[in-house]
């Protein structure tokens, strides 16, 4: 029996909610499937520091993880962090991007919800 899962579109809003209360700025850059669009996030850290594209991925017990190299290990520009998520959504059209903006690189997927 398939693990149930929560829809792209709740994922989104929840995530939205949360940097909200922290004082974090969230805004969705595309929207996609909202029922099983994969999900990309850009944390920007600011024109200093660069960005960082987060690509989901499963684990060895297929988990859901947020691999930090998609676009290396070093931050990129935002408009490199763009150009790697139009590839991206050339291969996915259902794809989401999420950007949270904020100094300190916030991610909401490394902390419990």
């Amino acid at each position: 029996m398939p693990e149930a899962r929560l829809k792209s579109q709740v994922i989104i809003q929840s995530t939205i909610r949360r940097a909200s209360m922290r004082g974090i700025a969230a805004t969705v850059v595309r929207r996609g499937d909202p029922d099983a669009g994969a999900i990309y996030v850009i944390l920007n850290r600011g024109r200093a520091v660069g960005c960082t594209v987060l690509a989901p991925t499963r684990d060895y017990d297929r988990d859901l993880t947020w691999w930090r190299a998609a676009t290396g290990e070093d931050p990129v520009s935002e408009a490199d962090a763009e150009a790697y998520l139009e590839r991206e959504r050339r291969v996915d059209p259902d794809l989401w991007v999420l950007e949270i903006e904020d100094r300190d690189g916030w991610n909401p997927f490394e902390e419990e919800a």
